[in-house]
C-alpha cells in the first residue's frame, strides 16, 4: 500500500516511517522542517520503499499532487505544534500548524478521492483532571491552544468521514517519549545537566504525574489497528502506570552519574500555565482490541533516558 506520512521527520513521524516500511508498505513522507530533523530519517533515508519532500501541507496544490502522482491509498497525520510551551505566548502557532493542517488535510483527501486516515490527537482534548480516568465519550473541555487545536481537528475528522465515507482512526496520545525526542521534560533535564551537573531546576514541585508510552509501543498499536479499521474509531492509547516528574528527575541524575546534583522544586504543581499535573486514561476499549503497551511508565522513561544519554555521546 503506498502511504503518506505528514509530518514524517518528526520524533514519532520518523519511527512510524520506518515501522510502516518493515510492515511492507511504500512511504512517502512530508514534513515542513519546523519541528522535525533530517537526520531523524537516516534509517529509512535510502530504503527503495521512501520518498521525501520538504514541504507544508498547508499548500493544498502541492499536496493534491502528491495524492495523485504516489497514488496514496492512506495518509497519517502526525503534522502538529508539538511544543505546547511555545504556543502558550503564540497560539497562532496552533491554528496554522494543527487545524489548519487538518482542514486542508481532509480537503485534499476529498478531492482526490483518498478514503483513510490515521489522525495524532491528544489526551490535551479533555483539559483538567476530574478525579477519575478520561474515557473516550467524555466531555472534551482543553484549556491549552494546542489542546482546542486538536480538538478542533477531530471536530473536522467527524463531519468529513461522514459526509464522505472516510475510514478514520483517531488515536489520542498520552506522552510519547523514546529517541529524537527535542523537547519535553527529558530533554529538558539532560539539557540543563550537560550545561551544569551541579543543579537542576525543575519547573513545578515535582508530583506532576503522567503516563508516559514509549515511542516503540505506540508504533505496534498503531500497526495493529490501521488496516482492519473502518468508519470512524477513538481510542485512548497508552499505559496504565503514571512516573512522577520527581522520579524522572531522579532517574536522570542518577543515569549521567551526578552524586552531588542540587535538584530544586517550585512551591506549584503546574510547570506552566495551561500544563495538566495530572491525567489518566480508561484504557479498555483499546485493550479490547487485543492490543496492550509491553512497557509500563517507568519502563518507557528509563530507557528513553538511555537512549538520550547514548545520543549525546554519540553527537
Amino acid at each position: 500500500m503506498n502511504v503518506l506520512v505528514i509530518g514524517g521527520a518528526g520524533f514519532i513521524g520518523s519511527f512510524l516511517c520506518n515501522e510502516l516500511i518493515k510492515n511492507g508498505e511504500n512511504v512517502v513522507a512530508v514534513d515542513n522542517l519546523m519541528r522535525g530533523k533530517i537526520q531523524n530519517l537516516k534509517s529509512v533515508w535510502n530504503r527503495k520503499k521512501f520518498s521525501f519532500f520538504e514541504h507544508d501541507v498547508n499548500d493544498t496544490a502541492f499536496l493534491e499532487k502528491v495524492l495523485r502522482e504516489k497514488k496514496i491509498e492512506y495518509i497519517f497525520h502526525l503534522a502538529a505544534n508539538s511544543d505546547i510551551q511555545a504556543s502558550a505566548t503564540d497560539p497562532q502557532i496552533e491554528f496554522d500548524c494543527t487545524a489548519k493542517t487538518t482542514w486542508n488535510i481532509l480537503s485534499s483527501m476529498m478531492k482526490c478521492g483518498v478514503k483513510n486516515l490515521f489522525f495524532a490527537s491528544t489526551s490535551a482534548v479533555y483539559g483538567e483532571p476530574t478525579g477519575k480516568k478520561f474515557s473516550e465519550n467524555d466531555e472534551l473541555n482543553p484549556i491549552s491552544y494546542y489542546g482546542s487545536a486538536k480538538m478542533a481537528s477531530e471536530a473536522f475528522i467527524k463531519s468529513f468521514a461522514y459526509m464522505n465515507n472516510l475510514n478514520c482512526l483517531i488515536f489520542r496520545f498520552p506522552n510519547v517519549i523514546g529517541p529524537n525526542l527535542t523537547h519535553g521534560v527529558f530533554y529538558d533535564f539532560i539539557d540543563r545537566l550537560k550545561k551544569n551537573p551541579l543543579e537542576l531546576r525543575v519547573l513545578g514541585d515535582g508530583t506532576q504525574q503522567k503516563p508516559y508510552m514509549h515511542v516503540q509501543d505506540l508504533a505496534n498499536c498503531i500497526l495493529s489497528l490501521y488496516k482492519e479499521n473502518t468508519g470512524l474509531n477513538i481510542y485512548n492509547v497508552g499505559v496504565d502506570s503514571h512516573t512522577t516528574v520527581k522520579t524522572i528527575a531522579e532517574m536522570v541524575v542518577s543515569e549521567m552519574g551526578l552524586k552531588n546534583c542540587n535538584i530544586i522544586y517550585q512551591n506549584k504543581n503546574v510547570g506552566w500555565k495551561g500544563d495538566v499535573p495530572f491525567f489518566a486514561y480508561n484504557l479498555n476499549k483499546i485493550h479490547a482490541t487485543g492490543w496492550k503497551s509491553s512497557m509500563s511508565s517507568d519502563e518507557a522513561a528509563l530507557r528513553t533516558i538511555k537512549e538520550a544519554l547514548n545520543f549525546y555521546d554519540h553527537k
